[in-house]
């Protein structure tokens, strides 16, 4: 239910800012705004306004919005209000009108990044667990338990690294920029070292877990402790309890959590895993436990499991910034997911990256109501991330899109006349298809997730 709730909410904010967007300018530049409507389908809720006489509408289905606007291709228009539609404007106002709605959704993004910076938020301290076999970070030379304390991009000035969510924001933008990084880091309280992790030749194809695996670096440090175990599940089964910490497995010390999972995940050997002796400190004390892993498929590859929560909570800071840094800083990171957003769909295209990487209302409902059930400052991170992929999306030249009508205007403005209404026609149908198509990806991307 909370996921459900946490959707409508999130969809409901983003139409309406972007609807907003449309509606304020509108009005500011003298056009008539007969509908104000959120959602489609059967009226849900809705009033008059007697000064104006806008209709504010809200639909059954909270899936988009619109502003309808006085307008004599849409039907006829008395002559006292005809400086009132929409058609009649110059095109610099019918482009600010049109690109309002984006804007509108990339300004509240900065907002949302700017209140969570100024009222603070706890992150995980940056560091970092045990590097996968065999990723960049392992050959690096990381071993675990390192403390990030500056990251630049290679030729850059290093910055200050603030939190573990911070670093891996760093790693994401270097893995699909293509970009080496050069991390400083210090281990234990000794001498600051450092190292280049080379990103740049990662082959990337598209952005999930398997990328920070690839890097190396999938979680903060985190102790090797259980947690919550599943009934029958193979820890169950083995006598071991929550709050066990593993020591070790087999003869190998570890490191962490990350480590012990690693271990875990990659124990199949020819298609069954042998039993394994666990080394576990409990309440003062160290035991000698037989496990046996399960063996189940994971994206067509074997994996070990054993039905346990592994990892205490990683020690956590406080991440919080001054009022003018933190609208600095949002204006930022808003620059930087809009530039990041851009390059992806452009890699989409290309074929340099995975349409894996195109989520669909399944996907976005799913991270919706975690991001809510862990408090409203992560729910408001959530709106803030794709409110800027629905600006850049609307952005987009593709008709149908606002985009697409800023290229109608750019068109007007250089011929001298407006495009044909042939042509807008056929550009829509067009606009639609590929529309249709991306959204069908999206959706069978989303059922994927959920049966594999």
């Amino acid at each position: 239910m909370t996921t459900v709730i946490a959707f409508i909410v999130a969809i409901g904010i983003l139409v309406a800012v972007h609807e907003w967007g449309h509606f304020v300018v509108a009005r500011m530049c003298g056009v008539r705004v007969l509908r104000f409507s959120v959602g489609f389908g059967p009226q849900v809720a809705g009033w008059t306004s007697v000064r104006s006489g806008t209709q504010y509408s809200i639909g059954m289905l909270p899936l988009g919005g619109y502003v309808r606007m006085l307008d004599e291709r849409e039907g006829a228009v008395a002559a006292a209000d005809r400086p009132m539609a929409f058609n009649v404007q110059s095109i610099s106002k019918r482009a600010a009108i049109v690109v309002a709605g984006p804007i509108a959704n990339l300004l509240l993004a900065v907002i949302l990044y700017s209140v969570v910076n100024w009222f603070g938020v706890e992150q995980p301290q940056a560091v970092v667990s045990r590097p996968t076999e065999g990723s960049i970070a392992a050959k690096a030379g990381f071993v675990g338990g390192e403390l990030i304390r500056q990251v630049a991009f290679a030729g850059d000035d290093p910055e200050v690294v603030v939190s573990f969510d911070d670093f891996r924001w760093w790693l994401a933008r270097a893995a699909l920029g293509r970009r080496d990084v050069m991390v400083v880091y210090s281990t234990h309280g000794q001498s600051l070292q450092r190292v280049v992790l080379h990103l740049e030749g990662l082959d990337v194809t598209h952005a999930d877990a398997a990328l920070f695996r690839a890097i190396g670096f999938v979680s903060p440090y985190s102790p090797a402790k259980l947690g919550e175990l599943t009934a029958q599940g193979a820890a169950v089964q083995a006598g071991l309890q929550k709050g066990d910490v593993v020591l070790r497995l087999e003869n190998t010390p570890i490191v962490d959590a990350n480590h012990l999972r690693e271990l875990i995940r990659s124990s199949p050997r020819n298609g069954a895993i042998a039993p394994q002796t666990w080394l576990v400190e409990r309440a003062g004390s160290q035991l000698n436990i037989r496990v046996q892993p399960r063996l189940e498929i994971d994206g067509g590859q074997p994996i070990g499991r054993v039905g346990a929560m592994i990892g205490a909570p990683p020690a956590l800071v406080t991440v919080r910034y001054g009022l003018a840094e933190s609208v600095q800083r949002s204006l930022a990171r808003t620059a930087e997911v809009s530039l990041l957003t851009l390059r992806m769909m452009g890699q989409m295209v290309t074929g340099e990256a995975s349409l894996k990487n195109l989520s669909g209302p399944i996907t976005i409902a799913d991270y919706a109501g975690k991001s809510a059930s862990l408090g409203l400052v992560q729910f408001a991170v959530f709106l803030a991330l794709i409110s800027v992929s629905l600006g850049v999306l609307n952005l987009l030249p593709l008709p149908v899109l606002d985009g697409g009508h800023l290229m109608y205007y750019l068109y007007e403005s250089v011929a001298g006349r407006p495009v044909p209404d042939a042509w807008v026609d056929r550009l829509q149908k067009v606009g639609l298809a590929v529309l249709m198509l991306m959204m069908s990806i999206a959706l069978f991307n989303d059922i994927h997730r959920l049966l594999v």
